[in-house]
């Protein structure tokens, strides 16, 4: 196998009350690339659609990842990068982790897979750095694994597979406007007080133990974010008037997707992620900015091969 192409899909991270450490999978969004083996050693991206991204070798976050894990490998071939974008970057949906995620996944097929999901994690890190500023693996994991993931340790990485509930469907809401995730970083507290802390990390447990158990009620009471949240939301113009009107047609919770500015919720069901996409369109539509929407499954596969 010489040339593979790939689904990379778009991610959720923080997932309300899990910061850095929570993350699940979508997958009616993604982008696509085209990886080719070639004579040539070296990583090298050659083209670009939907995006103005860096060609450089050094700058770009999906080669970024793939010299991480060639320099590795070190195979007596090379390997051309071609991405066409369709998660816009800074959308909060994990542009940045798609591209360094499907790089390493699509290398690692071409040589055969050496390497196992969480070495592939580890290797996109690198690249999901150049876009955030520092590594970490929300996004990148669910991309890879697929589902929800739980991020235990990153040194050493250690990432934690969750059950998806049959039923659940995620809905977004993008914004078009831009936030950088170091502008959203800058923006949050060195330190919080323990009352917080502590309702945030039973928060946590309460929904990994929600999803294990197929427990919607305990999802719907665990999706509550006391820290970021707050700060955050001043970023996302609507945020406030978009968590009340999903909460009202029936979501299970509304939250902050990644850094924003997308919006994300959780649902039972599709009749009710359809009426939670409605209320999300109703608030936006009555103002100047323009936004996309998106219902999909919970994507427990990850990355998946188009061609090869």
């Amino acid at each position: 196998m010489n040339q593979i192409k790939i689904f990379s899909p778009a991610t959720v991270a923080n997932v309300s009350c899990g910061f850095d450490v929570l993350g699940f999978c979508l997958d009616t969004i993604g982008d696509e690339m085209t990886i080719t083996k070639t004579e040539e050693k070296g990583i090298r991206i050659t083209k670009i659609i939907g995006a103005d991204l860096p060609f450089e070798a050094e700058k770009n976050v999906a080669s970024v990842s793939a010299l991480a894990l060639y320099n590795h490998a070190k195979p007596n071939c090379g390997f051309d990068i071609e991405i066409y974008k369709n998660i816009k970057p800074g959308s909060g949906i994990g542009s940045s982790s798609a591209s360094a995620s499907g790089s390493v996944f699509a290398i690692n097929q071409l040589l055969g897979q050496p390497y196992n999901q969480t070495e592939l994690s580890d290797f996109a890190m690198k690249g999901e750095a150049i876009a955030s500023g520092c590594e970490h693996a929300d996004n990148i994991a669910p991309g890879i694994f697929g589902g929800f993931t739980l991020v235990k340790n990153t040194k050493p990485l250690q990432i934690v597979a969750l059950p998806t509930p049959s039923n659940l469907y995620a809905v977004i809401i993008h914004p078009q406007i831009e936030i950088k995730t170091s502008q959203s970083r800058a923006i949050l507290p060195k330190q919080i007080q323990l009352k917080n802390a502590i309702t945030q990390w039973a928060n946590v447990g309460s929904l990994v133990h929600a999803l294990h158990t197929n427990d919607y009620k305990l999802l719907s009471e665990s999706l509550n974010d006391v820290i970021v949240e707050p700060h955050r939301s001043q970023l996302i113009p609507y945020f406030k008037e978009v968590k009340e009107n999903t909460l009202k047609a029936g979501a299970l919770g509304t939250g902050i997707s990644g850094s924003g500015p997308s919006i994300f919720t959780l649902c039972k069901g599709i009749e009710t992620a359809n009426k939670v996409e409605q209320a999300m369109k109703d608030v936006y539509s009555k103002t100047n900015i323009s936004f996309k929407t998106y219902v999909s499954k919970i994507n427990t596969e990850g990355i998946r091969i188009i061609e090869s």
